[in-house]
């Protein structure tokens, strides 16, 4: 069966918030978006969040997969930062259906809470 035509890609975000969805890479995402637009060095990450190299590693290239977090090279060194226009598409996906459609949260909560 075809989706609809203006259907959101559900299944683009499911895979967002499954890759948000393990406790170390919460953390991952609230310390890069802390560090915004700067971002942090993948070692300032891994000591900060008490977390391996490696399964650091894992961690953030997860999230870069389902581009959440954007990563460039300096020298030697890899830095991450929050791809923050991904998470607004990601919130805009949410505010759709919770806010515009069915008023199930009232508009001016959500911006209270981003205040």
């Amino acid at each position: 069966m075809a989706k609809p035509k203006n259907e959101p890609d559900v299944v683009r975000y499911a895979d967002m918030f499954s890759a948000m969805g393990t406790e170390p890479r919460l953390r991952i995402m609230r310390a890069l978006l802390s560090a915004h637009p700067d971002g942090k060095i993948a070692g300032e990450i891994g000591a900060e969040l008490d977390i391996p190299a490696s399964t650091l590693s894992h961690h953030l290239e997860k999230l870069k997969n389902e581009d959440l977090v954007k990563v460039r090279r300096e020298s030697t060194f890899l830095r991450y930062s929050a791809n923050v226009d991904g998470l607004q598409e990601l919130l805009r996906f949410l505010y759709a259906e919770c806010c515009t459609r069915n008023k199930a949260i009232e508009p001016q909560a959500i911006i209270q809470v981003c205040k």
